[in-house]
């Protein structure tokens, strides 16, 4: 048996507890309001293909959104967004999994590592982006009367704080990473003066 495998696994099933949580905590809206922080859903997907080596997360990440959405429209939010499209979010989540999957093959951890990780990360919000609201203008019935240029016009102003909240909560677990990588490292320089 290999002896970092088996300390790995504590810590993946700890950052997968972690990333559901603040799904969790976070689904409730989109953009944030005063009361709410917002959703971080596509941070989680990236960061779950990043940090997370077995597939098996991706499905349990699917089911747990489909089960936060349940309860949010059971609860009184708006049903708008579920439609035929709804089930687009498969492929728009996958876009940023296998970013952060594709990132992971490719880390080092040095600061210089962080262009490509930035650039996986926003393509993949751009891939997301175009898979959600594409399948949204086509299958969710409402957009019969709005040519392509006028649906393209009328959403493409939501995606910097589409993208931006992503980029946000990914510095957010990028800092964490940094401090929790330097801790054994203080701990060390501390108990060595």
């Amino acid at each position: 048996m290999n002896p970092r495998g088996n300390r790995q696994q504590p810590a993946s099933l700890a950052i997968a507890l972690i990333l559901g949580a603040v799904m969790a905590a976070t689904r409730f809206n989109h953009f944030g309001s005063p009361m709410n922080l917002p959703d971080a859903s596509l941070a989680i997907f990236f960061l779950a293909g990043l940090y997370l080596a077995r597939s098996i997360w991706f499905p349990i990440f699917i089911v747990e959104a489909g089960l936060m959405d349940w309860v949010s429209v059971a609860g009184g939010v708006s049903d708008w967004c579920v439609t035929a499209a709804y089930g687009f979010l498969i492929p728009t989540y996958a876009a940023l999994w296998f970013a952060g999957r594709w990132y992971r093959r490719h880390a080092r951890t040095e600061w210089r590592t962080l262009i490509p990780l930035f650039s996986a990360l926003g393509l993949s919000l751009v891939f997301a982006f175009a898979i959600s609201n594409g399948s949204f203008y086509l299958f969710s019935g409402y957009f019969t009367e709005l040519g392509w240029s006028d649906y393209i016009r009328s959403v493409i102003g939501y995606f910097p704080a589409y993208a931006g909240y992503a980029f946000m909560y990914t510095m957010m677990a990028l800092c964490v990473h940094a401090t929790v990588l330097a801790l054994p490292n203080r701990r060390r320089r501390v108990s060595g003066a």
